[in-house]
């Protein structure tokens, strides 16, 4: 069950970061075409990064996923069979750890409880706590950036499903394991 969701996240995450790239694609034509008449709309601009700030954490979710991320080889390369299923499954352990712990990282973040505390009165939570995340505006477009960073907890959720099912199923490849299924190896 928790890998069908692992798999239908990647394909919505895979899906909505195509959706930026051509969002991003047609924001940044739009402004050549407003600079090139003389009159700039830089909200573009802005959206533009932020769309493509998204893009980059979505697809880097999928690619972690598919164990597909840039890697140096040269030891994995040299190892036998079973020794490289163990690097794979360390590999997935530290994945997850840093996706949990980014994470927790975010709950501390965003404070959601204190918010609640303080009835979501932003001024009444940013008295008690110091912290002013959900007050601070992006440049031009003028609205609240903590909508923006939200991809960062999105990131360190799904992060932490694709994780888990990751490293459960290099676990199963094991020697030792109960059914024996091998995981991609973590040259490929």
């Amino acid at each position: 069950m928790l890998s069908r969701l692992s798999d239908r996240l990647a394909r919505l995450e895979e899906l909505s970061a195509a959706t930026l790239a051509a969002l991003i694609t047609l924001l940044i034509l739009t402004n050549i075409a407003f600079r090139a008449a003389g009159s700039p709309l830089y909200w573009i601009s802005e959206l533009s990064i932020y769309a493509m700030v998204w893009m980059t954490f979505l697809i880097a979710s999928v690619v972690l996923k598919r164990r597909q991320g840039v890697a140096v080889t040269l030891l994995s390369d040299v190892l036998p069979r079973p020794a490289r299923r163990v690097l794979t499954a360390g590999v997935d352990a530290a994945v997850l750890a840093f996706a949990l712990l980014l994470l927790w990282f975010c709950w501390r973040w965003y404070q959601p409880l204190a918010l609640a505390r303080a009835g979501f009165d932003v001024q009444a939570f940013q008295a008690e706590t110091f912290n002013f995340i959900y007050a601070e505006t992006t440049s031009t477009l003028g609205i609240a950036k903590f909508w923006v960073w939200l991809v960062v907890p999105w990131f360190a959720l799904s992060l932490s499903v694709h994780g888990l099912v990751n490293l459960v199923g290099a676990l199963r490849g094991l020697p030792g394991s109960r059914d024996g299924a091998t995981p991609p190896d973590a040259s490929s």
